[in-house]
């Protein structure tokens, strides 16, 4: 067996809250590259309209490595890691809520019970996936800015750092300016959270009854692949109206029901799943990082807790 083995003892609320944040943190160093990409193909084609009446402009990026190779050629291979402090703030504060309360959640709407059913899965999914854009839309607000300003010789990006981000944006924007965008988060994290958590916990219920697999690295990579291509498929038009209009100038949208409109007019219904492939690729593989290492920090937490207090 790799890794550590199931804890005897179920780990407490804080460890699930700290080890989902650490876990978060540790999935988007080795997987922002790709979302960097996602973001870059998502916002491209706002423009494309004027540029391709005036003189027929083509597209700067074209697929996944396609873009990230684009982006290393021309703006250096940092530009990959545009965002990432804003990146790991989010997701200290955000994979926390989201991952780190969803059982504590689950029970609370199961008062206890050992059956727990779908409704009872999703509702908990809902619930933190609010709750954690409520205190990490700021950060998110950051991350897609910086990972969309292009940096190119001769050219200053609207922000020189994470830090300038947060101040010029309540500076022009106001306060309001950091919410932004924080409805569709809402819908798009609902939407994520009750896929990705409840398919995590499905496939795994599943696989652990039906399969020989025990409750160990093998299980959980099955399972974290196959909630990140639902997730992948469920989540992707949410994400890319909220990407777009996070990263609109002010005034460019009146609305997110705007913005998804102006899409649709403009580019058709194909414009929602702009960056799939590399939205799969990031979530798949963020998914599989992210729950390993979740369970496994869990265990080793639990177990360095038990060496501790043995010794007391």
């Amino acid at each position: 067996m790799v890794g550590f083995g199931p804890a005897d003892v179920p780990p407490s609320v804080a460890v699930k809250f700290v080890g989902a944040g650490a876990a978060g943190c540790v999935a988007d160093l080795i997987t922002f590259p790709l979302d960097t990409a996602k973001v870059r193909l998502q916002i491209q084609g706002e423009g494309m309209a004027s540029q391709a009446a005036g003189r027929g402009s083509a597209l700067k990026y074209r697929g996944v490595f396609g873009t990230i190779t684009t982006m290393v050629r021309t703006e250096g291979p940092r530009s990959l890691y545009s965002g990432l402090v804003a990146g790991l703030q989010r997701q200290m504060s955000f994979a926390s809520v989201r991952i780190g309360l969803y059982d504590s959640v689950k029970q609370f709407y199961t008062k206890g019970s050992d059956h727990v059913g779908i409704g009872s899965r999703l509702l908990a999914g809902c619930t933190t996936g609010a709750m954690a854009v409520a205190f990490a839309q700021p950060t998110d607000v950051v991350k897609v800015r910086l990972q969309a300003q292009a940096r190119c010789a001769g050219h200053a990006g609207r922000y020189c750092g994470t830090i300038d981000a947060y101040k010029t944006i309540a500076k022009e924007e106001g306060m309001r300016g950091l919410w932004k965008g924080t409805l569709p988060n809402i819908s798009r994290n609902a939407i994520v959270n009750c896929t990705e958590l409840v398919t995590y916990d499905f496939f795994k219920d599943t696989l652990l009854r039906s399969t020989p697999l025990t409750d160990n690295l093998p299980c959980h990579f099955l399972s974290a692949f196959g909630a990140g291509l639902c997730t992948t498929v469920t989540a992707s038009p949410v994400d890319v109206v909220k990407t777009r209009y996070m990263n609109a100038a002010l005034g460019q949208y009146s609305s997110v029901l705007n913005c998804a409109a102006a899409m649709m007019t403009k580019e058709g219904p194909l414009a929602f799943y702009k960056g799939f492939m590399p939205s799969f690729l990031r979530l798949g593989s963020w998914n599989v990082v992210m729950f390993v290492t979740y369970e496994q920090l869990k265990r080793a937490m639990m177990a360095a807790n038990h060496n501790f207090t043995s010794t007391q």
